[in-house]
């Protein structure tokens, strides 16, 4: 596979190719994903809750992300990489969402991603003019999930389903290559993607959207305190780990562990 552009993203929905996203928060996470195939990886800031163990995103820093973006980078050669804006790093002031923005251009990312309609228009049109990719955010925004009270579907009235339309729609204006659709039904995200130039990509939004997104520890069943219902956990990492240090235990209380074939011996002296 050769190196993914953001021109890929269009190329992509114009060819009904659908785009396939992971998100990775290290190194190894970020190899195998790319190993695999994986042509677009998102440092999300959901590694509040799967790496830090937080209940939600918010704790999540500009400092943290740009930390895990870096790391992330060293472990791709051809996905596109995109972070995600934490909150309170945009929402304070668009000086202050350029500046961030550029910390983690600086870290590696090709893009960024934040979360909201009209109310962040603007810093998308100033992000863009200065030459930072945005990838946009609509539906279940984790970082309203206070508003929300908790990760609900979005949506589902006439005149909710009208707002997340406009906000598509003035998001792809403001200049956005992409949107991600998360928890919204499949008919809204069937009707989005098929009046938008710009691709979307769906979590927890039905089958009709450009792509899919899934989170790295989801679908390879490494998070054991919350899995949402429309993950599907391709593999049972955390599952066969147990087992695996188990065995590790077993081995040593029996002396098995280390074998002569995982230890060392002395040269003999001739």
């Amino acid at each position: 596979m050769n190196k993914i552009t953001i021109q890929d993203f269009f190329t992509k929905k114009e060819k009904g190719d659908p785009i396939v996203m992971v998100t990775a928060y290290d190194y190894v996470s970020a190899r195998i994903a790319d190993e695999a195939g994986v042509e677009s990886i998102l440092v999300g800031d959901s590694l509040s809750m799967v790496i830090q163990g937080n209940e939600n995103t918010l704790p999540c820093t500009i400092e943290e992300m740009v930390y895990h973006t870096r790391i992330v980078k060293r472990g791709i050669k051809n996905a596109f990489l995109i972070s995600d804006m934490p909150f309170l790093s945009y929402q304070t002031s668009d000086s202050e969402g350029i500046r961030n923005a550029g910390f983690l251009l600086k870290a590696g990312a090709e893009a960024v991603k934040l979360e909201g309609g009209r109310e962040v228009a603007g810093l998308v049109r100033k992000l863009t003019e200065y030459g930072i990719p945005v990838m946009g955010h609509l539906g279940m925004t984790p970082q309203h999930v206070h508003s929300y009270g908790g990760y609900r579907l979005q949506g589902k009235t006439e005149q909710s389903r009208k707002h997340i339309l406009e906000d598509a729609k003035i998001l792809e204006e403001s200049g956005v290559f992409a949107i991600v659709l998360e928890m919204v039904p499949m008919q809204l995200a069937k009707e989005i993607t098929e009046s938008l130039r710009v691709p979307t990509i769906g979590i927890g939004a039905g089958p009709f959207c450009d792509g899919q997104v899934l989170v790295f520890h989801d679908l390879l069943g490494l998070y054991p305190d919350f899995r949402p219902s429309f993950a599907k956990a391709y593999k049972e990492l955390y599952v066969e780990g147990v087992k695996g240090i188990q065995e590790f235990i077993s081995e040593v209380k029996a002396r098995k562990f280390p074998d002569e074939g995982h230890s060392f011996k002395a040269r003999e002296q001739k």
